[in-house]
């Protein structure tokens, strides 16, 4: 299992869960938040942003962690595994706010990618507040595609007793579809 894509809504702990699957696995990890904005928050074209995912869904060996519906397909294509965290939207709108008003009020703040500082974005709630209603089906379509493995975790605790697990499946091709809430495709 060389390539592994972690998805969810904003606020399901993607990048958290990316962090220490990487640790567990030994495979690169690309956040893709930090790869995406420019500084400022400027979005870059959406032709540049397809060819970089590209560019790093190419690579032989990878973990991948964010959403992008618009390049969704591209790096579903190409894993693995997908792991989609499907956790309540109160949980993730939460995490949302609590995470971007951490990151406002650290000394010298924090920040998301280079030259785009935390910040509290109304807009951004609302989408997490409406991402289950109007863009989830979507992106279960999109996944729907992959002939990899599909783990999907409806709760912080099944995701937990999976990253707990030891020796960890997906360093055991024999033992994937065996753990969790694997779905083989």
């Amino acid at each position: 299992m060389d390539r592994i894509l972690i998805v969810g809504c904003p606020g399901a702990g993607k990048s958290t869960m990316a962090k220490r699957l990487a640790q567990i696995v030994g495979l690169p990890l690309i956040h893709l938040d930090q790869q995406y904005w420019l500084p400022g928050w400027v979005h870059p074209p959406s032709d540049v942003w397809r060819e970089k995912v590209q560019a790093f869904s190419d690579q032989p060996r990878w973990i991948l962690d964010g959403n992008y519906s618009g390049t969704l397909d591209i790096r579903v294509a190409a894993a693995d595994v997908v792991i989609h965290l499907d956790f309540p939207t109160a949980l993730c709108v939460w995490r949302v706010v609590t995470r971007s008003l951490r990151g406002m009020m650290r000394k010298g703040g924090e920040q998301v990618a280079a030259g785009c500082p935390a910040r509290f974005d109304w807009s951004f709630v609302w989408f997490v507040l409406t991402y289950r209603h109007k863009n989830r089906g979507c992106d279960m379509a999109k996944m729907a595609a992959s002939n990899g493995i599909l783990y999907r975790f409806s709760s912080p605790a099944a995701l937990e007793a999976f990253l707990s697990l030891s020796p960890h499946p997906l360093l055991d091709p024999d033992r994937v579809e065996h753990a969790g809430e694997a779905q083989s495709r």
